[in-house]
């Protein structure tokens, strides 16, 4: 049971803030398996080092509802190292879109012997949130409360308060019933809590935020893609978000996404990769950006523009790659060509050329240069894993009907895709 508790007036209390892992991720059928070994050592090197309190995952801890064996076996065998390292530790891991979210939490009774509180579904109790599976108390060093954390997963359409729109109620349903979970799980917490501060979870995208173009689903239901920040509620000492993959601060500085640990697709090869340090003191909050470092390269090919096929054996050889380097630990290339002729066969001569190099490929994409003549977009070879379903539905409408889809029909496709 949650107790009500007293301000402790102590230290700082350290949360690491981190999200998006995506455990089992392969890119273009190569496993990343070696570069979630390393994130995940230097994430329990962190937690010893800078002596964390808590570690907060928000969500996408998975990269499919299907995790293997291997990767689920990973996740428990590090956080069960990191429990050991420091034994005080205190994790909230919450399910994330990507997530199978009943196998998440499925042990959860046996990861609380080693601090780790899994929370893959919203849980109520006569007819209020149960604060016993949600509302998580925050301890430092010497057991006292520090924190309390609101662990709110991914909401799916089940979780949602009813999305009946009426006409004296403007604006989105979602939007509405997401900024009602929120208030309503916020004002439970925070009778059980009394005046000890209060953070909390989402896995969600907020407006006004930088998306990774197609790494990141549109999640939202009924057409919707964001929801605003101002859903949480302002006395929120630190709203710890995943879903996007680039680390950014949301409109107030206690709002805020730590980024994935390392690219997953080639839009993310620029971030700044890393999580989030928090320190609480007395009301005051701080953020550090802590930079990761890239255990395997991933490498753009070229770094701006495109690169011709004859061109880029030169390309490759000035890269110099080291010919001694594991297959699994070899450098991630996403190569973009330009045609200097008929594409027919472009791919697979790009493909024989890397073949002759320690490399790994990650994606190709053909980019024909436009000129000045051309009356259209030159035709682009499209990753499908790197686009949006919503996108390609509503290029499929167009195309078809003469038209662009009304609201209507997105939404009945966001309900099919929840369905299937």
């Amino acid at each position: 049971m949650v107790h009500h508790a007293r301000v402790w007036q102590g230290g700082a209390m350290r949360i690491l803030h981190t999200a998006d892992w995506h455990i089992g991720q392969t890119v273009n059928g190569w496993t990343r398996e070696v570069e979630h070994r390393a994130f995940l050592q230097t994430l329990s090197d962190l937690v010893a080092a800078q002596a964390v309190d808590a570690l907060i995952v928000a969500g996408d801890v998975f990269d499919g509802i299907n995790p293997s064996a291997e990767a689920m076996q990973l996740l428990y065998e590090s956080l069960l190292a990191m429990r050991e390292r420091r034994p005080t530790l205190t994790t909230i891991m919450v399910a994330g879109n990507h997530d199978p979210a009943g196998r998440l939490e499925a042990p959860a009774a046996l990861l609380r012997t080693i601090g780790v509180h899994s929370v893959g579904i919203m849980h109520s109790q006569g007819g209020s949130i149960d604060l016993d599976r949600h509302l998580v108390p925050l301890r430092d060093e010497s057991g006292n409360i520090r924190v309390f954390g609101l662990a709110i997963p991914y909401l799916r359409c089940a979780d949602l308060p009813a999305l009946q729109q009426t006409e004296d109620e403007p604006g989105s349903p979602i939007v509405r019933a997401t900024r009602e979970l929120y208030a309503k799980a916020y004002a439970a917490a925070r009778t059980h809590a009394g005046l000890i501060p209060l953070v909390a979870t989402g896995h969600l995208h907020c407006t006004g935020t930088q998306e990774s173009e197609g790494a990141e689903r549109r999640i939202l239901v009924g057409g919707e893609h964001a929801v605003p920040h101002d859903i949480f509620p302002t006395d929120l000492a630190y709203v710890a978000l995943g879903h996007l993959h680039r680390p950014q601060q949301v409109a107030r500085r206690n709002v805020r996404y730590s980024g994935s640990p390392f690219p997953l697709s080639a839009t993310e090869l620029p971030y700044e990769h890393g999580v989030s340090l928090i320190e609480l003191h007395d009301g005051a909050v701080q953020c550090e950006h802590v930079r990761l470092p890239r255990t395997v390269p991933c490498i753009r090919v070229p770094e701006t523009g495109g690169v011709t096929s004859r061109a880029l054996s030169e390309t490759l050889t000035q890269l110099a790659f080291d010919p001694d380097c594991p297959v699994e630990s070899r450098p991630f290339l996403h190569v973009v060509v330009e045609p200097d002729g008929p594409a027919a066969g472009l791919i697979a001569e790009v493909d024989q050329i890397l073949a002759e190099y320690p490399v790994r490929c990650a994606s190709i994409k053909i980019e024909r240069p436009q000129s000045s003549e051309e009356a259209g977009p030159s035709p682009v070879m499209m990753n499908l894993t790197e686009c949006d379903p919503m996108d390609l539905f509503e290029r499929a409408f167009t195309e078809t009907h003469g038209v662009t889809p009304e609201p209507e029909h997105k939404a009945a496709f966001d309900q099919l895709r929840v369905e299937v």
